[in-house]
């Protein structure tokens, strides 16, 4: 399993989160603030099986495509060892 975490500026993130629900990943939202200019961000985290994570960044791709040589979300996928919903 890993976790996708995704920092995006507050106008794209009800893209990128219809996007990702409508693939069928679940998102959860954390409003958050950017070091430049303290900037609206927001912080989405998604748990995905390890097939999963090429789908998700494809679908993130498609959401958000780049703006000439400007990114619009930073990625970062991380090894989940240990998963437990109570």
């Amino acid at each position: 399993m890993k976790m996708i975490i995704v920092i995006v500026k507050d106008h794209d993130a009800d893209t990128l989160t219809q996007a990702l629900t409508a693939g069928n990943f679940r998102v959860t939202r954390v409003a958050s603030t950017g070091g430049f200019l303290r900037s609206g961000v927001v912080t989405m985290l998604l748990g995905v099986d390890d097939a999963q994570v090429d789908a998700a960044i494809q679908a993130m791709r498609e959401a958000l495509p780049p703006k000439g040589e400007t990114k619009r979300a930073t990625l970062f996928v991380v090894p989940v060892q240990h998963f437990e919903q109570v």
